[in-house]
């Protein structure tokens, strides 16, 4: 009843709401309706974009609307999208499956123990245009990865990555430039 009373009976309610519609997506095999019913519900998707089957969580605080995906995107299966603070992906990004992009850090309730040394922050998640994200990528709060960027499977980007980069490991870091294309 604290998580009620904190969250409010509004927020409640659009989470239930939102349990249903990633049921629901979850429950649509082809990319192309997926996309369509995802652009209904407010997230802003370019054309030709490929969306598996994923999962977006903390929608209830503001739904789709921090979503925007560019023109001819891919996003695998498994991909993990945290939609309470901003999220775009540039023209021609890849997302391997199974990758993550996290857009808020919160450790807990009101009173948690944790929540003075490290308060709930939202921030932006930005992949420039065709950059490719490997296998299991985590990507935190705040990181913009720049244009033309590969990053490696299993790397969790900590910090902004500037363009023409290849990244590795964790946390990732600057391996290779890339010769611009």
């Amino acid at each position: 009843m604290d998580a009620l009373t904190e969250i409010g009976l509004g927020k409640a309610v659009r989470f239930v709401f939102y349990g249903v519609v990633g049921i629901l997506l979850h429950g649509v095999v082809v990319p192309q309706i997926r996309v369509a019913i995802l652009r209904l519900l407010g997230a802003r998707i370019g054309s030709d974009t490929i969306i598996h089957d994923i999962t977006f969580v903390n929608l209830y605080h503001y739904g789709f609307r921090r979503l925007h995906i560019g023109n001819r995107c891919f996003l695998g299966e498994e991909v993990l999208v945290d939609c309470r603070g901003w999220i775009t992906l540039e023209d021609d990004v890849t997302l391997s499956d199974r990758v993550c992009l996290v857009s808020h850090i919160n450790v807990g309730y009101k009173g948690h123990p944790l929540q003075a040394v490290y308060p709930t922050r939202e921030d932006r998640v930005i992949i420039g245009s065709a950059t490719y994200l490997g296998t299991g990528v985590i990507v935190l709060p705040g990181v913009t990865i720049g244009a033309r960027s590969v990053i490696g499977a299993g790397a969790v980007v900590t910090q902004d990555i500037p363009s023409d980069r290849v990244a590795v490991g964790v946390p990732a870091r600057v391996i290779k430039r890339i010769r611009k294309i």
